[in-house]
């Protein structure tokens, strides 16, 4: 009898046509269209405008390297369209505009004297564009002083040995990556949008069974032998099949498409199958509790969208409030969206992601339980 309800919902689900673009269609959209504009945000040469008032060979020597360390492209303006590039900041269309000063080859080379200004304009909104390039040119003053020390130390007559351990730095940083694979954008976005979408399919299973019920097809059920079990595990059975196709197609398309790493394809496979069972799962409960379409509607609308933000579906959590964070903790999305970094990122296996799986089993199993006790009252109101 189970497998009947749910071979009869697969026929249903195949007809409209509109199912398969909120749960595939929609998702690979998101996917492609944050996936294409946040992926390749740091790959992105960004130009940067200057202006060189001193002509000289250590001016242009200097911007050569800038642009050689910082990745960005410099593009030479003269000195009298200097204000309208500067203009053009003030007005928010320009990023950033950086001007060597008159005298600057010349005060690199003396040994003494004052400190000569590089001015860089940038325009209030793009200081994060703008922060790389302010860092690299940081840097290089760094280094144009340590040079200039090291010259005066061996005026003095200190030997190359002795200037080393002078202007050696008091510590270092050794930078260790700890995960399996590095963090990239797609494998926030490719788990996140999957987690996500998997939710939308509570609006499918609300507009069958409110139909169902509106049809009398409900009513007609009571008057059966069939179970309340035999029902809604039939139910449960046909949206959970379209909810794993939903995340194997996802999951596929980030790996194909965009390089995504999976990781340990069973602990994946079973991650998949608990959060299936998951969304499915508050799917019947949503159903049996639901009063009319647009209530039930109004609920999946929080579930998905406000446990997509809560959960880190959208951007990492540690960007979040703490508050926010220990709050986010209460979502079935988190812990799918955890298990699923957790996998990808840092190499884990399935023991490492157990308690992320008996969270999302236990939402399951207790959304379950609301949606048996819910049922007669369902069936009562279906007879009017």
């Amino acid at each position: 009898m189970i497998i009947h309800i749910a071979k009869k919902e697969w026929k249903l689900l195949l007809k409209e046509k509109g199912t398969f673009f909120w749960l595939l269609g929609m998702p690979v959209l998101f996917i492609v269209l944050f996936g294409s504009i946040l992926g390749n945000v740091s790959s992105s040469e960004v130009t940067v405008p200057y202006v060189d008032n001193d002509h000289s060979d250590v001016s242009r020597s200097f911007v050569a390297s800038v642009e050689e360390k910082s990745g960005y492209k410099l593009e030479e303006k003269q000195s009298a369209e200097m204000q309208a590039q500067i203009d053009k900041i003030r007005d928010g269309k320009g990023t950033g505009l950086l001007v060597i000063p008159g005298g600057f080859g010349q005060s690199l080379q003396e040994n003494g004297g004052k400190t000569i200004a590089i001015e860089l304009y940038r325009e209030a909104t793009s200081d994060s564009t703008i922060a790389p390039l302010r860092a690299v040119l940081e840097n290089m003053a760094n280094a144009y002083r340590e040079t200039k020390i090291d010259k005066a130390l061996a005026d003095s007559g200190q030997t190359a040995e002795k200037r080393e351990q002078t202007l050696s730095a008091p510590f270092t940083i050794a930078d260790r990556l700890e995960n399996g694979s590095g963090y990239n954008v797609i494998s926030q976005i490719v788990p996140g949008y999957t987690v996500m979408f998997v939710f939308f399919v509570i609006i499918s299973m609300l507009k069958r069974f409110l139909r169902d019920k509106e049809s009398g097809m409900t009513a007609r059920l009571r008057s059966t032998r069939m179970s309340p079990v035999s029902y809604l595990l039939g139910m449960w059975l046909s949206y959970l099949v379209v909810a794993l196709i939903q995340c194997t197609v996802l999951l596929a398309f980030g790996h194909f498409v965009y390089d995504l790493h999976i990781g340990d394809p069973v602990a994946v496979a079973v991650l998949v199958l608990l959060l299936a069972l998951c969304g499915t799962g508050i799917g019947l409960a949503v159903c049996m509790l639901a009063k009319s379409e647009n209530q039930g509607m109004a609920f999946t609308q929080l579930l998905t969208m406000g446990g997509a933000v809560l959960g880190g579906l959208w951007f990492p959590i540690d960007m979040m409030p703490q508050a926010i964070q220990t709050i986010s903790r209460f979502t079935p999305q988190y812990w799918a969206q955890k298990a699923f970094q957790d996998i990808m990122l840092r190499g884990v296996h399935l023991p490492g992601i157990v308690n992320s799986l008996l969270v999302l089993a236990l939402i399951a199993a207790l959304a379950l339980i609301v949606a048996m006790l819910r049922y007669k009252r369902f069936m009562r109101t279906a007879l009017g």
